[in-house]
């Protein structure tokens, strides 16, 4: 298994969704700047 560690800060809000299907999953999508 890959393992990546990022640090940096959220260039805005995530945006936040549910998954369709009987088991529902929160997805978040963000956008990370990193120096």
């Amino acid at each position: 298994m890959n393992k990546v560690i990022l640090i940096g800060r959220l260039t805005r809000d995530p945006d936040i969704r549910w998954s369709q299907g009987q088991d529902q999953t929160c997805i978040a999508r963000y956008t990370l700047a990193v120096d």
